[in-house]
């Protein structure tokens, strides 16, 4: 049985997150998205742990549902958290970001029993430590060694372990003797599978992807797809498939078109500068505007790592499927925001008949799109399907625009919405 699994997200306790951000409508909307796993996300905050005792129950081993909810109607929890790590490493300012597995709520409460005395967990959902990642990640599988953790966002200029601003060039300088302990990297929205397989030194890791959502509708924007035995769902066979890099389980990784993340291309936000890599360099890294440093963004930093070409594809890769999320397709079919009524009105009725976002965007043949939705949507998943899209790369913080349809198109089927 295939399960589709989003394991790393943030709650209504972390800043700039929706206050939706909470155990029902987390329910509500991975029914919605058609995500089977979902994570609680920021297990260390006292007041959600607090939540997450109350209103959880056991399901499969080191997996919970709602208490309450019929065991049939599947959406499963999975304990994941991202901690973000500050801290000076061979004369350079660190900040990290990672994501942490824990196998049960009993560990969860030993993990922030011992992070507690010494970090604040109750400032935000992601709280700062300041303490070098390699040691965190022996007080985490000192804690319980069925923990795992997975560096967040690999590539993030700021917060990644090989983010351009304050990361490492190898998984090696950053964990030292513990990296084999280190058995796969999210590769986060501005980055997909096929770059990273650029770095011969990642082969033996699972390149996993999920959301990061700080709103429920932006779950499952990217996320893993798991063939498992329903008698042998469990947390333990879910990292055994990351830690094993098992290809005969883990099907494929479902990708935000890289392009579209916030920190794909160079460039300088308040200045409304966006360079790809050469024409960065052409400029020396400095922004033309106010000249001060551009910030590197994702494809740059690939480039300088890689030692492969653009194309390479290793012998024990995953697959992956790049996909734009569905409100997002509706949106620009219409040239709308997708936070307009009419387009959030066009998305729940084409989710009431096509069972969920995940079945529509991947499953559906054309002629059943045509009949649960509007011509002009079904041919905006078709072209997502096959990739005719044109994308404005995102920069400095700012998100990539995908564009689907051209102007004219857009004029024309916006009469037809109202």
């Amino acid at each position: 049985m295939q399960y589709i699994a989003d394991l790393h997200i943030h709650s209504k306790y972390s800043r700039a997150t929706s206050k939706d951000m909470d155990l029902e409508h987390l329910d509500i909307w991975a029914k919605k998205k058609g995500i089977d796993i979902i994570t609680v996300g920021d297990f260390t905050h006292p007041a959600w742990f607090k939540e997450l005792k109350e209103k959880l129950e056991p399901a499969e081993k080191g997996l919970y549902r709602l208490k309450g909810s019929k065991k049939d109607f599947f959406t499963r929890f999975i304990l994941t958290t991202e901690l973000s790590c500050i801290y000076t490493k061979n004369g350079r300012a660190r900040r990290i970001h990672l994501v942490i597995f824990a196998p049960s709520l009993e560990v969860v409460e030993k993990i922030n029993n011992r992070l507690s005395p010494r970090y604040n967990l109750k400032s935000d959902g992601r709280p700062i430590l300041g303490v070098d990642s390699k040691e965190l990640l022996k007080i985490i599988l000192d804690i319980s060694p069925e923990c795992l953790m997975i560096p967040a966002h690999a590539w993030t200029p700021w917060f990644g372990i090989f983010g351009s601003e304050s990361g490492f060039d190898t998984l090696e300088e950053c964990f030292d003797e513990m990296a084999p302990n280190i058995y796969a990297l999210e590769t986060g929205l501005s980055s997909d599978p096929k770059m990273n397989w650029q770095l011969s030194s990642l082969d033996r890791l699972t390149l996993i992807s999920n959301s990061d959502a700080h709103s429920p509708a932006n779950l499952g924007r990217e996320a893993n797809v798991f063939s498992i035995e329903p008698e042998k769902l469990s947390y333990q066979e879910i990292a055994r498939i990351i830690k094993e890099k098992d290809k005969s389980k883990f099907l494929y990784t479902i990708e935000f078109y890289p392009e579209e993340g916030k920190y794909h291309f160079d460039g300088h936000r308040l200045c409304g500068i966006r360079l790809s890599p050469k024409e960065a360099k052409k400029n020396n890294y400095i922004c033309p505007v106010c000249k001060k440093p551009l910030t590197i963004g994702v494809l740059n930093r690939v480039d300088k790592l890689a030692d492969r070409e653009e194309n390479f594809v290793p012998k024990n890769s995953i697959p992956y499927k790049s996909l734009v999320p569905l409100q997002e397709i509706i949106a620009e079919a219409f040239d709308k925001k997708k936070t307009t009524k009419p387009v959030i009105a066009q998305y729940q009725g084409i989710i009431e008949k096509g069972k969920n976002e995940f079945n529509i965007l991947l499953n559906l043949s054309y002629g059943e799109l045509l009949k649960i939705t509007l011509p002009e949507v079904a041919e905006g998943i078709k072209r997502v399907r096959e990739g005719k899209l044109k994308i404005e790369p995102g920069y400095d913080g700012v998100y990539g625009t995908v564009k689907v349809f051209n102007h004219k198109e857009k004029i024309e089927r916006q009469k037809k919405l109202f």
